[in-house]
């Protein structure tokens, strides 16, 4: 499930204050709205919902606020500028140090019925003073970019040499619309840069969806038996999510099976075994050591880029990598 943009996060508060309450519900919608920034960094959540992608993640539990009277004035201040009644409906969470000296970093929490939202804060050492927003340091790396040489890319679906200056690392639902709609772009980046590009499919499956994890599990069979298979495989779970369940998946299973001209006894064989279901456990344990929280997720040489994938910013990035690729080569 993919979650959009401001009036989305409005309407799901909305359900999470007393819709009694419309001034409580408007000031805590722009106390959120001030660090929308960091749904880009994938550090917000409402509820149990992921902000971008297929994914559902509960929301970590934030610990006691302090009750010093710093605290007390701080939420006091808070619930009154805006105007939020309810005394439980705001929590702090405890200072940390923040990144400038004199400077810490705290998170508040709104929460009502049916869900909550955390945002973060800077205050000063007095607790007189606050800042929303995002901290960017400009030494830092402006990608983000994610150290992926412990995950296991090996004998995985790939397209492109293994020599590639720039490899995309893709996990993917086979249940989920945005990955339907992600993969033709990623193969797309991988066809535009022939030769530069290598995509390695890691598999994801959500535990919300019924059927997501047996397509893995039949998509890695086919490819220990033929790895063109994989493809056809994925294209075409992708291509009819909206009629396959629970209920028809091994019927579906079993046609492209048939349709790919692989062993149907190995296949079998294979989806009662370890080997397959060991290896989506792989990809999922690797998922999470990258704080993969929805799907897709791509890295980019370990860029991530997560939820909806756009052409143009994989463009961007992959002929931003190549163009480095290029200047270290001289």
């Amino acid at each position: 499930m993919r979650v959009n943009g401001y009036s989305i996060v409005s309407k799901m508060l909305d359900r999470a204050l007393p819709r009694t309450e419309f001034r409580a519900r408007r000031a805590t919608r722009f106390l959120i709205s001030s660090a929308m920034a960091l749904i880009a960094a994938g550090a917000f959540t409402i509820g149990a919902v992921t902000i971008s992608g297929c994914k559902t993640t509960p929301i970590p539990a934030v610990a006691g606020a302090s009750e010093s009277s710093q605290d007390a004035k701080l939420t006091d201040f808070l619930r009154k500028h805006f105007r939020i009644p309810d005394t439980d409906s705001l929590k702090l969470g405890p200072p940390t140090p923040g990144p400038m000296p004199g400077l810490y970093t705290r998170t508040v929490t709104a929460s009502g019925q049916g869900g909550s939202a955390t945002s973060t804060i800077f205050v000063n050492e007095a607790g007189d003073k606050l800042i929303f927003g995002q901290f960017l340091d400009l030494n830092q790396d402006p990608w983000g970019r994610v150290d992926v040489k412990e995950l296991h890319l090996d004998d995985r679906p790939t397209l492109g040499p293994a020599d590639a200056p720039v490899t995309l690392v893709e996990f993917a639902d086979f249940e989920c619309p945005h990955c339907a709609r992600a993969l033709p772009k990623v193969e797309a980046a991988v066809n535009r840069h022939p030769g530069q590009v290598r995509l390695i499919y890691k598999y994801f499956p959500l535990a919300g969806h019924t059927w997501a994890r047996a397509a893995a599990i039949a998509s890695e069979c086919a490819r220990m038996q033929n790895p063109e298979a994989f493809w056809d495989f994925a294209s075409t779970f992708y291509r009819d999510q909206s009629s396959i369940d629970a209920n028809n998946i091994a019927e579906k299973i079993d046609t492209l099976t048939t349709e790919n001209k692989l062993d149907g006894n190995l296949m079998h064989a294979c989806m009662m075994g370890k080997a397959a279901d060991e290896r989506v456990d792989q990809d999922l344990k690797d998922g999470d050591a990258v704080h993969v929280n929805s799907t897709p997720t791509l890295f980019v040489n370990g860029i991530p880029l997560s939820g909806e994938i756009d052409d143009k910013i994989i463009d961007y990035v992959v002929s931003s990598e190549l163009e480095n690729s290029r200047h270290a080569a001289r």
